[in-house]
């Protein structure tokens, strides 16, 4: 399987940061379980983060992907470069380019294990009062 190369956005590192940690929100709305943030800066240059979390039915993870994808066009005027898994809802993907998003099922998440894979990147539970924090610290540095 090739790389992708990193396309290139016109996006600021702070507008990036505020959107992953709102999409983050957007799951919980919908209540959606374990919302994980990844920080992949400095170990991938696929993409900058990746956002995980489960949903419990593929109505739910559906649901919770299109919430996500639509609130995200309405506020910010973004559009996903990728969509997959919409069909089935076993685990969805939308591909912002600078992040990701992957909405599994419980048994998806714990089959593909993308904490595991990628122990490396910085961590961010969203839903726990760390995420404003973690926002700032990277509007910060960025």
């Amino acid at each position: 399987m090739a790389r992708r190369k990193k396309l290139k956005t016109t996006m600021s590192e702070k507008k990036i940061r505020e959107m992953i940690f709102e999409a983050g929100e957007l799951c919980l709305e919908k209540k959606a379980l374990d919302v994980v943030l990844l920080d992949l800066r400095k170990i991938s240059q696929m993409t900058d983060y990746f956002l995980i979390t489960s949903g419990y039915t593929d109505i739910h993870v559906r649901s919770v992907s299109e919430h996500v994808e639509e609130q995200l066009r309405e506020r910010h005027g973004i559009k996903p470069w990728h969509i997959e898994g919409l069909e089935n809802g076993r685990w969805v993907l939308l591909d912002y380019v600078d992040f990701v998003i992957h909405i599994f099922q419980p048994e998806a998440r714990a089959f593909y294990q993308l904490e595991k894979l990628w122990i490396d990147a910085v961590r961010h539970e969203i839903g726990s009062g760390e995420e404003e924090g973690a926002a700032a610290q990277g509007s910060e540095a960025g």
